[in-house]
């Protein structure tokens, strides 16, 4: 069973540079590599959705400088539709990204085009009305998150926000998301409570679900009917955790989308996670459905 999923958010033109020790305040370091890569936490998680067997629509902007044109091919290439990409005069949105020899990473967002996206317009809203899911986050700007928000509760459309970057959200906001995916750091923020079972509790006051995401100790599930579910992570060797979250929310969408049950596709977001780190990139790191099928009945 196809599912559909649209997405509003960021498209940003990611600039990667891997170093072996991330750089202090006023140090300099040498990087040994250095990559351009379409990204943007939006355009992620269409790209993840879409390779995880959803038919995903962008609703997004790009400028009309050299990145704009690369953007566009990627999420194409990935079968993405982009009718939805407004084109801005200017330019694109960019991540200056350093990532280390453990996988970590530091991110530096320019939203340049991405700040275009202020509103929801009518068009976007057809985008929207005829999907199962709706993903959002927060490098954009929040009153066009919101009001995304707004058309899909009016269609009847599962709204999934990703909190990041960590900000504190608006009530008319979160009154109209159905399942919130912060990970552990987003959780504390906005809960100011580091624990992640005593955030997921304070969360699901505000939303009727709520996913955490661990790290390496895996992902937390709770509802406010009382379920709570612990998937664990899978044991790999990190090269750029990057695209990590992105490609957790958009297979969990996706899976979710075609009648899974809520573990099996917390098992399955995790495989499409665990695939990702291990290759260098945002969008060309994320893995296919059948790479994560395939990575899931070896284990």
């Amino acid at each position: 069973m196809t599912t559909s999923v649209a997405v509003f958010g960021s498209c940003n033109m990611d600039l990667v540079a891997y170093v072996p020790t991330a750089p202090r305040r006023g140090e300099t370091v040498m990087g040994r590599e250095f990559h351009t890569v379409p990204g943007g936490k939006g355009a992620n998680q269409a790209i993840a959705a879409a390779k995880a067997g959803a038919y995903t629509s962008m609703i997004g902007a790009v400028g009309t400088d050299e990145f704009a044109a690369q953007i566009r091919k990627v999420l194409t290439a990935s079968g993405v539709d982009v009718a939805g990409l407004r084109a801005i005069p200017g330019r694109s949105g960019t991540a200056h990204i350093v990532v280390d020899d453990e996988g970590g990473n530091s991110i530096v967002v320019v939203p340049a085009a991405n700040n275009a996206m202020e509103t929801f317009n009518d068009s976007d809203e057809e985008l929207v009305a005829d999907c199962g899911s709706l993903l959002l986050q927060l490098e954009t700007p929040l009153p066009g998150v919101a009001a995304a928000a707004a058309a899909g509760r009016r269609n009847g459309v599962k709204v999934v926000l990703t909190p990041a970057p960590a900000a504190p959200l608006p009530a008319d906001l979160l009154a109209n998301v159905d399942l919130l995916v912060p990970n552990e750091h987003e959780a504390a923020v906005l809960t100011g409570n580091a624990d992640p079972d005593q955030a997921l509790e304070e969360l699901l006051r505000k939303v009727p679900e709520v996913v955490i995401t661990l790290g390496a100790r895996g992902c937390l599930y709770g509802n406010r009917d009382g379920a709570q579910v612990r998937v664990p992570s899978h044991r790999v060797d990190a090269v750029d955790s990057t695209a990590a979250g992105d490609t957790f929310v958009g297979v969990l969408s996706a899976v979710l989308g075609e009648g899974a049950s809520m573990p099996d596709a917390m098992r399955l977001a995790s495989a499409g996670a665990a695939l990702s780190v291990q290759r260098p990139g945002a969008s060309s790191s994320m893995p296919t459905r059948a790479e994560i099928v395939r990575f899931v009945d070896e284990r």
